[in-house]
């Protein structure tokens, strides 16, 4: 059962996901003011189950976010360089999501790491003028990082 915190944070995650993402027919609850992934928790002792569809889409946003890094960790990376790694991103999590077949609890996991990738493409589109599209960027990357840690993904 969502708590009141719960549902206003969801209700504010779903404004800026894109419309496969709030189509998703799974629950939504996040973190409010830190990365979603500090809730994420192992299957036990045991990383979470992927699929072709995950796996494939999450290297997808690997090889499009490594290409930028360097640029992104120097300062260099234009903001027409960032709006186009977003939409790069975003196009990949609607393919992650409409394909999404795991079980729910993976699932339920998985939704952190697409709160923060989705969060990373809005700082990273200049959404919040309080926050830098660098910014963007750090959630993406700790998304990525927390993918690797929660979900048994061969390649990752």
């Amino acid at each position: 059962m969502y708590d009141r915190r719960s549902a206003l944070l969801a209700t504010a995650l779903l404004a800026l996901a894109p419309a496969a993402w709030a189509q998703h027919e799974h629950s939504h609850e996040h973190a409010a003011d830190a990365a979603a992934v500090a809730q994420m928790q192992l299957d036990g002792e045991r990383k979470w189950t992927t699929d072709a569809p995950l796996r494939s889409g999450m290297a997808a946003i690997r090889a499009a976010f490594d290409a930028d890094h360097e640029a992104i960790h120097a300062g260099t990376e234009t903001e027409e360089q960032y709006a186009a790694l977003a939409a790069r991103i975003e196009a990949e999590v609607q393919g992650i999501v409409a394909a999404c077949r795991l079980p729910p609890a993976a699932d339920a996991n998985l939704h952190y790491v697409i709160a923060d990738l989705m969060a990373g493409v809005a700082l990273m589109r200049g959404t919040d003028p309080a926050r830098s599209r660098h910014d963007g960027a750090a959630l993406v990357h700790g998304a990525l990082l927390a993918y690797d840690r929660y979900f048994d993904d061969p390649a990752a």
